[in-house]
């Protein structure tokens, strides 16, 4: 599950279940286990009990989890088009009435792009409110052909974690165009990202006007960063406590480029990790040695709050322990890098940087 702004508005710090798309292929397969055990569940987008003194300023009530489209009426596809696919095929989208995507990052795209009323099924991790009443037909990445073929769909969007095989090929074999798409990893591939979603559904103009617009956001929420002095080290952890998966993001966890961009230094990167991720162990966290430790809502949750979060061995020896600073961002946004993650940016700054969310 792999591994990338949006409206404008206050930041908040608890924006909703894990984006299975852009935490990279080892955390994917984690992630798919966890879901198919029953472990993620729902996200009302609060956080548990846990957030005691000395945590980070995050437990302010979140607004409504929506996405925002353009402004005016909907865009018209201009189709058939033909684009290339991720997995080397060449896909052909002749309408677009009927738009299954398999992820909650792609879920976004298109909804962002004033297509929603044309989205007919949604993944578990597209958590926001105007997706709520679909029929969802993914977990984790774990797709049912026959649940999606029986929506009659004219164009599949999935991912190139999408699976299993046999599922995508059998939607394929039934004639349905199916596009592939790479993750996306940092705030760069964002713009790219959105294009590929717009150009495949026919709405280029709309592609255009939205990375426009989700790069303005960036933007202006990187205005608020404060420049200079020392940056916080900011190890990112993934975890889901039912299922005692602990996890420490190293430079392939999707997390860098955000913790980067809000004006910390990611502590795995710098403590020498390789790949995704690596479980915790109190040797790893000490390396680290991180001043802040950066969570999904839900894997706080999992753990039990802060409270339980200083309980995992190693964890309260570090500088963050110690001072019981825990940053926490909703699962359904966090490393989405989509047309929200202005609002996912803006809130870390602020829980790095003591301003509250």
């Amino acid at each position: 599950m792999a591994h990338r702004l949006r409206r404008t508005g206050p930041p908040f710090a608890t924006l909703a279940p894990p984006p299975a798309l852009a935490l990279g292929p080892v955390l994917a397969l984690v992630l798919a286990l966890v879901l198919a055990l029953g472990a993620c569940g729902g996200s009302d987008g609060s956080s548990s009990g846990g957030d005691g003194p000395g945590a980070s300023a995050n437990s302010a009530q979140a607004p409504p989890d929506r996405v925002e489209p353009l402004e005016g009426p909907p865009p018209e596809p201009a189709l058939p088009v033909t684009v290339a696919s991720a997995d080397g095929e060449t896909v052909t989208v002749a309408s677009a009435e009927r738009i299954v995507p398999l992820s909650g990052s792609l879920s976004e795209i298109v909804y962002s792009l004033g297509l929603g009323d044309r989205v007919v099924a949604r993944d578990v991790t597209a958590t926001f409110e105007q997706a709520a009443d679909l029929p969802l037909i993914t977990r984790g990445h774990d797709v049912s052909a026959e649940g999606v073929l029986s929506l009659h769909p004219d164009v599949v969007l999935a991912e190139s974690t999408t699976g299993p095989d046999e599922a995508v090929e059998q939607i394929r074999a039934a004639g349905v165009p199916l596009l592939v798409l790479e993750p996306a990893l940092s705030l760069d591939d964002i713009g790219p990202r959105i294009d590929a979603v717009a150009g495949a559904l026919g709405v280029e103009a709309a592609g255009g006007e939205l990375a426009e617009r989700t790069a303005e956001r960036i933007e202006a929420a990187r205005g608020g960063i404060p420049e200079g002095g020392e940056r916080p080290r900011v190890a990112f952890l993934y975890l889901r406590g039912s299922a005692s998966v602990y996890l420490l993001g190293g430079p392939e966890s999707g997390a860098t480029s955000l913790i980067e961009a809000a004006g910390g230094l990611d502590a795995g990167v710098e403590s020498g990790l390789t790949g995704d991720f690596t479980p915790i162990t109190s040797e790893a966290l000490a390396a680290a040695a991180p001043d802040v430790i950066l969570v999904m809502t839900k894997g706080l949750e999992s753990v039990g709050g802060v409270d339980g979060l200083l309980d995992i061995p190693g964890i309260a020896q570090t500088p963050a322990g110690l001072d019981r600073r825990v940053a926490h961002i909703d699962d359904g946004v966090l490393l989405n890098y989509g047309p929200r993650t202005d609002q996912v940016l803006a809130s870390l700054a602020a829980q790095l940087h003591g301003g509250g969310a």
